[in-house]
């Protein structure tokens, strides 16, 4: 799934959960991990070794000072050509580090009763949904999205009445929008099939990088926001589904959710 824009056009319960504390990074190793994945990683390295090979090279010519000069030269001059050749971070691994974030994220919710999988394919298509969240609010199929943090999140008014469109600088994701839809549709079909009864799926996008202007917004039907809210967001649906006149008994048990969840894994294939 593409997902880059931008001018460059992711207690107890009934069973033991998949993914676990032990899949998160813990505080003492987390900086070590973040480095590691760090994309711009090989070209550090790179720039490193070719520096201190022309910084030795000189050195023996010349004397250190000399050698220590132009290996500063030269780490600054690839830098700036870098800069200008390369984008700051190649799409696919913002997708994967949206998707690393949310995780995280959304272990810090388990003690709100949501359980999540993630980064799983729809059978007979290309398509992942990044993580599919169950929990006393219901189900929600959550895109995970790294978008280019100079072009600003708005919405513009549209005459369709599905409502405003979402808008990246000057691109349109309207069809990212519909997608997420099709997905918590396509993840709704196959949960009900299996368990045999409607399961309804929301689809919601968070969003890293660029500021977003509002908390939650709901467009076309799907719930934007920060990255920043995504666990703000799961508790605030709690307290609404609590204090809901129309049908609080609508939330799912612990019981209910560990039901969709272990469902979940079964007909949903890792990506």
């Amino acid at each position: 799934m593409d997902r880059e824009t931008g001018p460059e056009q992711a207690t107890t319960g009934p069973a033991a959960p998949a993914d676990g504390p032990e899949d998160y990074p813990v505080p003492s190793r987390a900086a070590v991990v973040g480095l590691a994945a760090d994309p711009r990683l090989p070209i550090w390295i790179r720039r490193a070794v070719i520096s201190l090979v022309i910084g030795i090279i000189v050195l023996i010519w010349q004397d250190w000072r000399w050698g220590l000069t132009a290996a500063a030269f030269v780490a600054i001059v690839d830098t700036v050509y870098r800069s200008k050749t390369t984008s700051l971070i190649p799409a696919a691994v913002r997708v994967t580090s949206a998707q690393r974030r949310s995780k995280r994220r959304l272990y810090l919710v388990r003690p709100n009763g949501y359980l999540a999988v993630h980064a799983r394919a729809i059978p007979g298509t290309d398509s992942v949904i990044d993580h599919l969240v169950i929990g006393p609010a219901g189900v929600f199929a959550l895109d995970s999205e790294r978008w280019d943090r100079r072009l600003p999140v708005r919405t513009v008014a549209s005459d369709s009445a599905a409502g405003p469109v979402l808008y990246h600088g000057p691109f349109s994701q309207k069809d990212r929008l519909a997608h997420a839809r099709w997905e918590a549709a396509q993840a709704s079909s196959l949960l009900g099939a299996e368990l045999g009864r409607e399961i309804k799926v929301r689809p919601a996008m968070v969003i890293y990088g660029p500021t977003v202007p509002w908390a939650v917004a709901t467009l076309r039907g799907v719930d934007v926001f920060s990255g920043r809210n995504l666990t703000k967001y799961f508790r605030s649906r709690n307290r609404a589904m609590k204090t809901s006149r129309a049908n609080p008994s609508s939330m799912l048990t612990w019981e209910q959710a560990g039901e969709i969840y272990n469902v979940a894994h079964r007909v949903l294939p890792h990506a």
